[in-house]
C-alpha cells in the first residue's frame, strides 16, 4: 500500500506522532507556567530611595514587560490548546488528515507542526 492511498495512519505511526506531542506539550506547559510566574512576580526591587523620574520608568518598563508576557502567555495557553486537540484526534484516528481535502498530511510536516489540520497546499492557499 503506498503513501499516497493510505487514508489514515497506522497505530505505530500515531503513537509515534503522540510521544512527539506529548514532549512538546510538556516544555509548553513549562514555558507557559514561566511566563505566569514573571506576570505574577511584584518586583523586590526598592525604589523609595531612589528618584521620582527613574521609578516611574522603572514602572514604565516593568508594566511593558508583563504586557509582553501576557501575550506570550496567551500564545503559549493557545499553543498547549492546540497540541491538547491534536492527541484527542490521536485517539480518534483522524489525526493527520487535512480538514479541507481528506488527504493524509506528509509526516515532515506534522513532525515540524504536530498540530497541523491542513496540508500545506491548503495553508499557502489561505495566504493567498
Amino acid at each position: 500500500m503506498s503513501e499516497v492511498e493510505k487514508t489514515r495512519y497506522s497505530d505505530e505511526e500515531l503513537a509515534e506522532f503522540k510521544a512527539i506531542i506529548l514532549e512538546k506539550l510538556e516544555k509548553a506547559k513549562a514555558d507557559y507556567d514561566l511566563l505566569r510566574a514573571t506576570i505574577t512576580h511584584t518586583s523586590s526591587n526598592d525604589t523609595e530611595d531612589t528618584s521620582p523620574t527613574f521609578k516611574v520608568l522603572e514602572e514604565g518598563a516593568a508594566t511593558l514587560s508583563k504586557e509582553e508576557s501576557g501575550r506570550l502567555a496567551q500564545r503559549q495557553l493557545k499553543f498547549i490548546q492546540h497540541l491538547e486537540a491534536a492527541l484527542v484526534r490521536i485517539e480518534n484516528k483522524t489525526y493527520g488528515i487535512c480538514r479541507e481535502t481528506g488527504k493524509l498530511i506528509p509526516k515532515e510536516r506534522l513532525k515540524i507542526v504536530p498540530h497541523a489540520t491542513l496540508c500545506i497546499e491548503v495553508k499557502e492557499n489561505d495566504r493567498k
